[in-house]
């Protein structure tokens, strides 16, 4: 199974704006883009807050405060990302770059610099705004902005560590997670400039924020880029994570195991440091945070771990894993369930585990997840009942919740999900035996009526051929499935004529009309050259007007019919002609063309014609033969005549085939308005089809 993604972080440019707010409030709001008119006059401004910051690098106090004002005013207007292509075209990416250093110190200056960190935390935070768009990543990386940016993280070493410190150095890792967002080369220009040993430190910083946006670079960094994994962990990043993993602040909690995701993510060896450092239990606390990002992070690693090795399955579980999961399956959050299905899909590969699953209550939102229009949503569900089902404690539970009619009914997004949902009903079947099967047998008597019904709907489709009469016929199953086609809900008769029909397509897998032999006593065939023949003829049949050469030794061998008429007390004993008076020429020639031959194509359109002929004269291997050539012009429209005249002819083999048609075709057949009289007027014929094909030995079917 392959693992899922989710959004690695939230939205930094959001994350940014917010810290802004809270650190200017009460200040005076500088018009960000909205306010100014023409997108002209925007530019102008634009044009204007560049100059100032190409001319101002100096430590002269006027310098220095209006670069600060410079870079306060570009990221307002940077927020806005409509406008971040315009401060871009207008040249402020190398005006800022230049900015992330400290100015030569003036002649004579001695003391604190003016506005020491605050404009160089100006410009890293609007190169962090510009950065949000990933055109301008390499612009950005390729006027040097990188190497300024990992000298501004060394400043948390300064004997200074003010607020002052704290901001730059975060606006600074803030700045690398954007620019490195998604962009593998830059990740590895990260890792060249020297940059991960430093965030790794930020880690333990005094200030939460600083920690976060250590974490946030980090995450990034790692993501999808073994080298930087690898350096993260050399320097001894994962103690640190693994504390931070049960900060109470969510922010610190969140970004640690986002870290910790991305560098277990295809990395066994990380996988088992990480489990090594304590992780495991931190992670398991996650899933219970009141941060549903962090929620959906822990299930994601827990996902992850559960892929090691069967041990550490089996510890996730006993740590307390699985009713958190199971519960966050009925969050709102589709990604939330998403993650959590994932993480129970992947401890549902261990026996134990799986019944663990399904006591605790697993079943049944898993099921409700297969309704999801979230295609990986629906396919993590799916994966995890494969693995529940695999455990014979669990199939009756998803038999008795509906588990089959989902299963079999559910509308499936991807192919995946439809393979994956086709492989646990074949388990499901190869379940339906021994213990599973008396389990279910008795719940099929003891339970109420609803979930008997369940039960014999997914026996219809998964039993075995040597159980069916058990099932249905000792056990009363039929009555279920009957009643259902009785019932006046439409959906309820849907289900259960399509779990009659496989039934009977089990009972009888070929069609009633091609089953039976064409006659139940060996024939004697004279041949097609005697069909209408005088020569050697000892009767005359008189059709029509016409007369017909018949042999009385084959009409004696084809039928009791003409036994009785040519041996009995019948007038047609010694009659050298014998009058036809109720049967068309054509008709009667092909009647005996099948009497002299053994086999005769019958044409639709004299089918019924002849069928009445055939049964008339007890001609039981014509009368199948006509039975099935009508049998294949059987529709909704005309069904109700066909079963008519299987009645009147007494055409068994045409009255189960309209049985099973209108059982295959219940849902068009259900709309016509005399439907349900006829389902009433049938139903103690269905009931004695299924009786009889029940009754047959399985390997007589």
């Amino acid at each position: 199974m392959d693992r899922p993604t989710i959004s690695t972080r939230k939205s930094l440019k959001r994350k940014l704006e917010q810290d802004f707010e809270q650190e200017n409030q009460g200040r005076h709001k500088i018009p960000a883009a909205e306010g100014f008119e023409t997108h002209q006059k925007l530019t102008h401004h634009i044009h204007s807050l560049v100059d100032i910051l190409n001319t101002t690098f100096s430590s002269l106090e006027s310098d220095r405060a209006a670069a600060k004002r410079a870079t306060s005013v570009l990221s307002q207007i940077a927020k806005n990302e409509e406008v971040v292509d315009t401060i871009v075209d207008c040249g402020a990416v190398p005006a800022l770059v230049v900015h992330l250093q400290t100015p030569p110190p003036s002649r004579g200056e001695n003391g604190p610099k003016l506005y020491e960190h605050e404009v160089e935390k100006g410009s890293a935070y609007v190169l962090g705004l510009l950065a949000v768009k990933p055109e301008h990543q390499q612009l950005i990386v390729d006027a040097g902005a990188l190497t300024h940016l990992v000298e501004l993280l060394k400043r948390h070493k300064s004997a200074d560590n003010s607020r002052a410190v704290n901001g730059v150095v975060r606006r600074a890792a803030d700045a690398i997670t954007n620019l490195a967002h998604e962009n593998s080369g830059i990740k590895t220009r990260v890792r060249i400039e020297g940059a991960i040993p430093f965030l790794v430190e930020l880690l333990e910083h005094a200030d939460n924020k600083v920690q976060r946006a250590a974490a946030g670079a980090l995450r990034t960094l790692a993501f999808k880029n073994d080298d930087n994994k690898k350096q993260i962990v050399e320097c001894h990043a994962l103690p640190t994570l693994v504390i931070m993993l049960r900060s109470e602040d969510t922010a610190i909690h969140y970004e640690a195991v986002g870290v910790i995701g991305n560098l277990v993510h295809s990395s066994p060896h990380i996988k088992k440091e990480v489990l090594l450092a304590g992780a495991l239990q931190p992670v398991i606390r996650l899933l219970s945070s009141s941060c549903s990002e962090s929620q959906r992070e822990a299930a994601l690693l827990l996902g992850q771990f559960a892929a090691a090795d069967s041990d550490c399955k089996v510890h996730i579980v006993q740590r307390g894993a699985v009713k958190p999961l199971i519960d966050m399956l009925d969050s709102s959050d589709v990604q939330l369930k998403e993650m959590s299905a994932f993480a129970l899909g992947r401890l549902a590969q261990e026996t134990h585990n799986q019944a663990g699953i399904a006591h605790n209550g697993g079943i049944v939102p898993l099921l409700s997840l297969l309704d999801s229009k979230s295609g990986p949503l629906q396919h993590n569900a799916a994966f995890t009942l494969y693995g529940l089902v695999d455990n014979e404690d669990n199939v009756a539970d998803l038999i008795m919740a509906g588990g089959f009619q989902k299963l079999q009914d559910g509308e499936f997004i991807v192919q995946q999900t439809k393979d994956c949902v086709a492989k646990t009903m074949k388990r499901l079947e190869e379940k339906i035996h021994g213990r599973v099967l008396n389990h279910l047998l008795y719940l099929m008597r003891v339970s109420e009526r609803n979930v008997q019904r369940r039960i014999a709907l997914a026996l219809a489709h998964l039993c075995t051929p040597d159980d069916r009469k058990v099932i249905f016929l000792d056990k009363n199953g039929l009555d279920l499935l009957l009643g259902l086609l009785e019932s006046g809900s439409l959906k309820q008769q849907h289900e259960g004529s399509v779990a009659l029909y496989k039934l009977a397509t089990k009972a009888t897998p070929v069609s009633p009309v091609d089953a039976a032999p064409l006659s139940p006593t060996p024939q004697v065939y004279l041949g097609e050259q005697y069909v209408n023949n005088p020569t050697l003829s000892d009767v005359t049949f008189l059709v029509e007007g016409k007369r017909f050469y018949a042999h009385r030794i084959c009409l004696l061998a084809s039928s009791d019919a003409f036994r009785a008429m040519f041996d009995g007390g019948y007038r047609e004993r010694n009659a050298k002609d014998v009058e036809i008076p109720n049967i068309r020429w054509e008709v009667f020639e092909l009647m005996m063309r099948f009497i002299y031959t053994g086999s005769v194509e019958v044409d639709k359109d004299i089918a019924q014609d002849l069928l009445r002929a055939a049964d008339q004269y007890l001609l039981d291997g014509l009368k199948r033969l006509c039975e099935c050539t009508i049998a294949q012009d059987i529709s909704v429209e005309n069904v109700s005549l066909m079963y008519e005249l299987s009645e009147g002819f007494n055409a068994m083999s045409l009255r189960e085939a309209c049985i099973l048609f209108i059982l295959e075709q219940f849902d068009k057949f259900c709309t016509k308005p005399w439907s349900s009289c006829l389902i009433q007027r049938i139903m103690p014929e269905i009931r004695n089809y299924f009786e009889k094909a029940l009754s047959k030995p399985a390997n007589q079917s």
